[in-house]
C-alpha cells in the first residue's frame, strides 16, 4: 500500500520517517521544493533525537521519499495523513486531493484541531460533491522523543464511522497493534477532544507537583522521593510528576487555548485548567524570587542559566520555563548569560539578543552571581564542577530540574538550592 504524508513541518517530517520505518513505502508531500531537497539528504530543520538517523535509512532503502508533484501524490497514496503543523488550510487542503484522487482517499488528519474541525471539512467535501472518508487521528509526540513516542504509543486513536478507513489504517499501523498497542475507534468529536484533555491533563499534573514543592520548601520536605512516592502509585504514575518542569512544547499553549475555547462557547467553566494554566505560567516568577532570595536580589546581578530548550533531546523552545526565566531576569534588572547545546538559534528568535549567548557550560559560568540549571540536559551532569566553581564570582547553583547530586556539590562546598527539596 502507498502512504502519503502532507506536511514538511515537524509533524510531517517526524510521521512520514517513522511510517517508512515499518517497511512500508511513503511519499511526503509539500510545495517547497527546496525544503524537499533538503528533506531527502537528511538535513532536518530542527533537532529531534534519532530522527536524522531514520531518515537517512529509509531514503537509501528506497521506503521514503520526497515530491513536491501534488497531482501524482494524491493519485498514486490510498491513505493520506494530513500532517501540516497549523490547520489553516486544512480544508482547502482535504478538497483538493479528493478532486485530484482517481478513488475516494482515506485522509487521517493528524494536525492538531479543534473540535467540530472533522465535521466541517466533510460537510466542505459534500457540498462540493467530492467523495473522501475522513479519520481524525490526534498521535501524542512529546518533543526529544517523538520517534520514541511513535513507536511506543499509549493508544492509537481513530475518529471514524468507516470501518474501511479503520482496516487500512490497522494494516499500516500493523507492527504496533500485533505488539498490543490498543485502538480506540470513536467519533470525530471524541477523537478531537481527546487530544486537547489530554494536554491538559498533563499540565494538571505538572501544576500540581510544582506547588507540592512549593509546600515541600516550607515544612522541610524533599519533593522529589514525594514524586517518586505518588509516581509507584499505580493511579497516579510518575511520567510528568517531576517539581521544576513546566508545561511546554510545540503544541500544548493551542491545545489548552482550543479547550479553553470550547469550553467558553459552551457554558463549561473549566477551573482545574485555569488554575493549572495559572501555575505553569507563574513558575518562572517562583524561580526569579528563589534565585534572589540567594544571591540577595537579582537587580544587577550576573545569572548564568545552563539550558534554554523546554527539555532535552530538541531545540524547541515553545513554552520553555527555562526561556521565561530569562525574560522575567532581565526584567527584574539582572544579566544573563545562556548556553545550550542546539537550542540557541531558537532562543535568539524569542530572546531578541537582550542575553548572552555562550558557546560552552563554562563559558555561561564565567564571572557569573549564580548558575542555574534551566534544562534538564543529561551533558549537564558531567560538567566539570571543580572547574565550576573557580569561574563562578560566588559558589552558588539553582538547579530547577533536580538534575545534579546535591550532596556531591555541597560537599564541594557549593551552595546548592533544588526544587521543592528543604
Amino acid at each position: 500500500m502507498q502512504i502519503g504524508v502532507y506536511g514538511s513541518g515537524y509533524l510531517g517530517t517526524v510521521i512520514s520517517a517513522c511510517l517508512a520505518d515499518f517497511g512500508t513505502p511513503v511519499i511526503c508531500c509539500h510545495p517547497d521544493s527546496s525544503r524537499m531537497v533538503e528533506m531527502a539528504q537528511g538535513n532536518v530543520p530542527f533537532f529531534e533525537k534519532n530522527l536524522t538517523e531514520v531518515i537517512k535509512r529509509n531514503v537509501r532503502s528506497g521506503r521514503l521519499a520526497y515530491s513536491t508533484d501534488m497531482e501524482s501524490f494524491a493519485r498514486k497514496a490510498r491513505v493520506i495523513f494530513l500532517a501540516e503543523d497549523t490547520p489553516q488550510h486544512l480544508a482547502d487542503l482535504a478538497l483538493r486531493i479528493a478532486r485530484l484522487a482517481v478513488k475516494p482517499p482515506v485522509l487521517s488528519v493528524v494536525t492538531p484541531v479543534s473540535v467540530g474541525t472533522a465535521c466541517g471539512i466533510e460537510k466542505q467535501l459534500r457540498d462540493a460533491g467530492l467523495h473522501a472518508i475522513l479519520v481524525s487521528q490526534p498521535m501524542f509526540f512529546t518533543p526529544g522523543c517523538a520517534v520514541e513516542d511513535f513507536n511506543w504509543p499509549d493508544r492509537i486513536i481513530l475518529g471514524t464511522a468507516s470501518n474501511d478507513a479503520v482496516l487500512a489504517i490497522k494494516q499500516i499501523f500493523h507492527p504496533l497493534v500485533m505488539r498490543g498497542v490498543p485502538v480506540i475507534v470513536t467519533n470525530h468529536e471524541t477523537a478531537e477532544l481527546i487530544r486537547e484533555a489530554a494536554t491538559a491533563f498533563v499540565a494538571t499534573k505538572i501544576s500540581f507537583i510544582n506547588e507540592v514543592a512549593s509546600l515541600c520548601e516550607r515544612v522541610n520536605a524533599d519533593a522529589v522521593n514525594l514524586s517518586l512516592a505518588l509516581g509507584l502509585d499505580k493511579k497516579i504514575a510518575p511520567r510528568c510528576l517531576q517539581p521544576g518542569a513546566g508545561m511546554g512544547g510545540l503544541f500544548a499553549e493551542s491545545d489548552m487555548d482550543s479547550l479553553a475555547e470550547l469550553a467558553t462557547e459552551n457554558g463549561v467553566s473549566l477551573k482545574v485548567l485555569s488554575a493549572a494554566r495559572e501555575v505553569n505560567h507563574n513558575l518562572a516568577e517562583r524561580l526569579v524570587d528563589k534565585i534572589s532570595n540567594v544571591v540577595a536580589s537579582v537587580q544587577n546581578k550576573d545569572v548564568g542559566i545552563l539550558g534554554l530548550a523546554f527539555k532535552p533531546n530538541t531545540n524547541s523552545v515553545a513554552g520553555s520555563s527555562s526561556v521565561r526565566l530569562a525574560q522575567s531576569l532581565i526584567a527584574k534588572g539582572a544579566r544573563v548569560r545562556a548556553y545550550d547545546p542546539v537550542a540557541i538559534p531558537e532562543a535568539r528568535m524569542e530572546l531578541n539578543g537582550t542575553i548572552c549567548y555562550c558557546e560552552s557550560a563554562y563559558a555561561a559560568a564565567e564571572g557569573v552571581d549564580a548558575l542555574v540549571v534551566g534544562t534538564g540536559w543529561p551533558e549537564f551532569r558531567a560538567l566539570d564542577f571543580d572547574r565550576i566553581k573557580h569561574l563562578l564570582k560566588r559558589p552558588v547553583i539553582v538547579d530547577t530540574k533536580n538534575l545534579l547530586d546535591s550532596v556531591r556539590l555541597r560537599a564541594m562546598g557549593f551552595e546548592y538550592v533544588g526544587v521543592g527539596r528543604g
